[in-house]
């Protein structure tokens, strides 16, 4: 039998194609976007690995600022944030576009992302997730709750909850008649807006029975009755729908506010091959089903609702009527430094009596 030794160059060729076919995809993600059946179809027919990380985009920024760009592989932050942290920051590389099965995509939203996360001509986003933030409401208790101001009404007093986040201060300055997302450009006219704001919620604490931080924490103290009203995602609302008919997401009067989760390369990520396998992977239409099924909230893969459960139809219908739906406002990306001027205002909310 002969011997052939394998000159040690074509060895450490085939070595480096493997590796390159069966990277370890670390994803830096939110909760629900990759489930584990999704995560075991993925590894079973690409080779791949999968290290999720879940976070928000707070967090995610924060992460990848303290790394360069590093640690992870395939983030999914929100539309809004990704050119303003690309300018300060340099944290993601550019989308390479002929690695992308564009089919796959709804076209108004795949365009509408290219073009809120183009930074010098180069496009940093793919959209994924969408949904609306706006009020979840125990409408037997609290019916009266139409809009964001509305959880500052004596009915309600020591009964209310929502974040100390950005989506507050938007969503408040809505109902107040002011148009936040059109004073962007302009730091001095942002932060008169601001101002309001700060001055209604400051005036509005005696009302919140607690700011609440993660998702079950809010659906927990509205199951307990602890809250009746508050600020939160459309998900977390239908979510309790499905245990309490009492319980479910309301379309703010002055408008949801509508938010696109995204695909984006960290610009130290090690595993590109590994990334865009799955960012065409979860864009099938079988895919995106699982994931809307697990996560509550609809995805921009063409056919992806085919799959979705008939109950969630339903209960996203009863919360969108037509209307509602063109009056969301959707997250125009963030210039940058306006989130250094927004915490300013949340600490002092916070630090308020």
């Amino acid at each position: 039998m002969e011997t052939r030794l394998i000159p040690t160059t074509m060895l450490i060729a085939a070595l480096s194609a493997t590796s390159a076919s069966a990277d370890t995809l670390r994803l830096l993600t939110w909760g629900g976007y990759a489930p584990e059946e999704v995560i075991a179809m993925f590894e079973a027919e690409t080779g791949h690995t999968v290290e999720v990380t879940t976070s928000n985009n707070e967090e995610m920024i924060a992460k990848l600022r303290a790394t360069n760009g590093g640690g992870f592989d395939l983030a999914q932050p929100s539309q809004d944030r990704i050119t303003s942290a690309q300018e300060e920051f340099g944290i993601y590389k550019p989308i390479d576009m002929t690695r992308i099965d564009a089919a796959q995509f709804i076209p108004s939203m795949l365009t509408a992302t290219a073009a809120n996360t183009t930074f010098d001509g180069e496009v940093y986003g793919l959209p994924h997730v969408w949904g609306t933030s706006g009020l979840v409401v125990n409408t037997a208790q609290a019916g009266d709750v139409t809009d964001y101001t509305d959880l500052c009404d004596a009915s309600v007093a020591g009964k209310v909850s929502y974040r100390l986040k950005r989506p507050t201060l938007i969503g408040f300055g809505y109902a107040m008649g002011l148009d936040p997302f059109a004073a962007y450009s302009d730091t001095d006219a942002y932060q008169a807006i601001l101002d309001q704001v700060e001055a209604k919620l400051t005036e509005c604490k005696a009302n919140v029975k607690t700011y609440w931080d993660g998702g079950d924490e809010i659906k927990s103290l509205l199951r307990s009755g602890e809250v009746v009203a508050s600020m939160a995602w459309d998900t977390g609302g239908w979510q309790l729908n499905a245990d309490d008919p009492d319980i479910t997401f309301v379309a703010p009067a002055s408008g949801a506010l509508g938010w696109i989760d995204t695909f984006v390369l960290p610009a130290r990520g090690r595993a590109d091959d590994a990334a865009y396998d799955w960012i065409n992977f979860a864009m099938r239409p079988d895919i995106a089903a699982m994931i809307t099924n697990t996560a509550g909230n609809f995805t921009a893969a063409v056919g992806g609702d085919a799959g979705v459960s008939a109950d969630l139809k339903a209960r996203y219908q009863a919360s969108f009527d037509q209307a509602a739906i063109d009056n969301i406002k959707w997250y125009p990306p963030v210039p940058a430094g306006l989130e250094a001027l927004e915490g300013a205002t949340l600490d002092r909310i916070n630090a308020a009596n």
